[in-house]
């Protein structure tokens, strides 16, 4: 059977000035897929700039891939029926960043809710719109009592983004892409949003993409974990070695930035050097990391490195593990696999 959602060899690259042609590679040949027989939480971690939400958008549609391919079912989506299309964006939703710009202050919130009900006629009355409706809120921690009929501008940072989820569940989706959810509201209310996304992961058999910055987070609600770096997949695996023993020198870096909170820990052990420097003088064909790296040798400069499967769930892109053997076709949907942390 075909994967839900695969990425094949997919690479984006922006352009941007007239006389100057200036060429930015946001993603730079990534492929797996995410099977939903096994719905699990997978995270896509990194800096400002690494490709999570170029990520992000192209697996929504929204973005067309310079290179390689997304499928859907076995389909390619740049070639879906209009009927196919239409399951493809009732069974993959979105919630995003901001919880305040997808809203229109002129409209109550329930306009947001009765949006989907309406495109994909998943009610047959208003009655049956109001049920599923309150149905969605209740399942993320809302009181449609408390929430219905009211404006955007009546309610907290955290009530608009559970609408927002809320609003994703009303299509009983098999995958929600989820961008940065919880960064624009209070340390409080994190807690609250990635438990409703925990929730519908467990109870509803919802597979998730948690796109995020925050390690932390990400340690909390994953499973697994994507780290990318300008673009491309520096480690993948299992979350709890990832996080707990990062192999790779930049998720090393990520990992060392957080503050612990063990006061015999020194915080930033390691030195971070300015992403400017990553540019300047690299050459093309070496690592990407290389002029950041602690550990960097010749063979950095020289070629780019594949990924290396280093334990039956985790791979790095990265020369220290030149014995390891590569990943096969460099596809990191065997690493996702459930069970045992390897």
């Amino acid at each position: 059977m075909a994967p839900f959602l695969e990425l094949r060899n997919v690479t984006k690259v922006f352009g941007s000035g007239l006389l100057r042609k200036k060429r930015t590679v946001a993603l730079d040949d990534v492929t797996f897929s995410l099977d939903i027989e096994q719905p699990a939480i997978h995270a896509v971690a990194g800096e400002s700039g690494s490709g999570k939400s170029t990520l992000g958008l192209i697996l929504m549609g929204f973005l067309k891939p310079t290179n390689g391919k997304v499928f859907y079912r076995g389909q390619d989506l740049t070639r879906l029926a209009s009927e196919e299309r239409r399951n493809f964006r009732q069974e993959i939703q979105a919630v995003f960043q901001d919880p305040f710009s997808v809203y229109n202050p002129f409209y109550k919130v329930d306009h947001v809710l009765n949006v989907p009900i309406a495109k994909f006629k998943l009610a047959d009355s208003d009655a049956g719109a109001k049920a599923l409706i309150e149905e969605a809120l209740t399942g993320v921690g809302l009181r449609p009592e408390e929430t219905l009929g009211r404006y955007p501008h009546e309610l907290s940072g955290g009530q608009r983004q559970r609408i927002m989820v809320a609003r994703a569940l009303l299509t009983k989706p098999k995958l929600i892409i989820a961008d940065e959810p919880v960064s624009m509201v209070d340390a409080s209310l994190r807690a609250t949003i990635l438990e409703s996304l925990s929730k519908l992961n467990q109870e509803f058999g919802i597979s998730i993409i948690y796109i995020t910055h925050d390690l932390t987070t990400a340690y909390h609600v994953s499973d697994d974990i994507l780290v990318l770096y300008q673009g491309s997949l520096a480690e993948a695996g299992d979350v709890e070695r990832v996080i707990k023993e990062p192999q790779h020198p930049y998720t090393q870096l990520l990992v060392n930035s957080i503050p612990w909170a063990d006061l015999n820990r020194r915080w930033d052990e390691m030195p971070i050097q300015s992403r400017e420097a990553d540019i300047t003088g690299m050459a093309a064909q070496g690592c990407k990391f290389a002029n950041r790296c602690p550990q960097v040798m010749t063979t950095c400069r020289e070629a780019i490195p594949p990924l290396y499967q280093t334990t039956q769930y985790r791979a790095a892109s990265c020369f220290l593990y030149q014995d390891s053997p590569k990943l096969p076709d460099q596809d990191v949907t065997q690493l996702f696999a459930q069970g045992e942390s390897g």
